[in-house]
């Protein structure tokens, strides 16, 4: 195994509007797999190209994933120039999957326009807990039907406008109260229970042939009730087995305080893979750098197996050739048509949705 290509497991952010000279050599002498944003990453389209320029220069043999959660509604990282979706809520609201469609058609070849090439979209979970508000309207409805039909539409319009899309949060966090962003929410529901509601959705995902599954900072006591799902090796078999699912397993932001307040960077880095996950995410590239310093250490002293790493990279790197053969760099110029297109509005407009300012 070359343990170079162990950077492939890692997707890291970065601190502003450029990289400093520390990220761009973390990303390209550790060979780091991708990078996220997020909103102090974006000032308008322009910028977004010629940062995602830059960070892909730094590149091995193939593009980095380059990342965001640009979901509609609340959570959206890029504002200005950007279609303003509204929440998935009033989307699957409308009942037409051919709607749901053609706006995240819109907002891949948006985002695909400035060199995003994967969105943290859609979320799967069932908004069944009226309390629950870390959810909510990010959700497509609250029952299994309406958030199934949609969830497939949106992955297909997703990669139709050539971004990857990615379905969170394994195994369900529609029906929590506590936020894993500061706390460790646990589901104290039977496998059954889990078969007949939140698991839907995400075997819709499956069969329309997500290339990305997001394992949620849940505890689920009739998966582990000693882990959360994240760094639970019976929660990633449970996944793979029950949907039949081949492709990238992706952790949650790691930083969480649901895994950062009771893990170090590096503990639960290891844990994490060696649980079942191919890529870990870190929102910061201090803490990547910590947990990529943790992941090398348990190498050399054999607490990952070399034989694991290398089926993870695989999975990665296979992922990488069939989708970004054709990378060439974004052509600034070319912009000012795309997010000057007044067809994307009319998508919007068309369906009489509001559109957040």
């Amino acid at each position: 195994m070359d343990l170079f290509d162990v950077g492939q497991l890692f997707i890291t952010g970065i601190s502003g509007l450029t990289l400093t000279d520390t990220e761009k050599e973390f990303i390209k002498s550790k060979n780091i797999g991708g990078v996220i944003l997020f909103k102090y990453n974006y000032q308008d389209p322009g910028q977004l190209a010629e940062l995602i320029n830059e960070i892909q220069v730094l590149r091995d043999e193939y593009p980095l994933f380059i990342s965001v959660d640009q979901e509609g509604g609340r959570v959206r990282r890029f504002q200005t120039h950007f279609t303003q979706f509204p929440s998935m809520f009033e989307v699957g609201s409308k009942d037409s999957p051919k709607l749901t469609f053609e706006l995240h058609k819109v907002l891949a070849e948006e985002l695909a326009a400035c060199g995003v090439n994967l969105n943290y979209s859609p979320c799967c979970d069932i908004w069944s807990n009226e309390n629950n508000k870390v959810i909510g309207d990010r959700s497509f409805g609250k029952t299994s039907e309406i958030v199934e039909k949609h969830v497939s539409a949106a992955i297909r319009g997703l990669h139709t406008g050539k971004v990857l899309a990615c379905a969170k949060h394994f195994p369900g966090h529609g029906d929590t109260t506590k936020d894993s962003h500061y706390d460790l929410p646990f589901i104290k529901k039977s496998i059954e229970e889990l078969r007949h509601l939140e698991l839907l959705p995400f075997q819709k995902a499956s069969k329309a042939r997500v290339e990305f599954m997001m394992m949620a900072h849940l505890v689920v006591d009739a998966l582990d009730k000693d882990f959360p799902c994240t760094l639970s090796k019976a929660a990633y078999d449970f996944c793979r087995e029950e949907l039949k699912y081949k492709k990238l397993m992706i952790t949650d932001d790691m930083e969480m305080k649901a895994i950062s307040d009771n893990y170090s960077y590096a503990e639960a880095a290891v844990k994490a893979l060696n649980a079942g996950a191919d890529i870990i995410l870190y929102r910061s590239p201090e803490k990547a750098m910590e947990a990529y310093d943790g992941v090398m250490l348990a190498i050399k002293e054999q607490e990952i197996k070399k034989s694991d790493i290398e089926q993870k990279v695989k999975r990665i790197y296979d992922c990488k050739k069939r989708f970004f053969q054709d990378y060439k760099p974004v052509y600034i110029p070319t912009l000012s048509k795309i997010f000057k297109d007044g067809k994307k509005n009319a998508v919007v407009d068309s369906y009489n949705l509001s559109k957040p300012q």
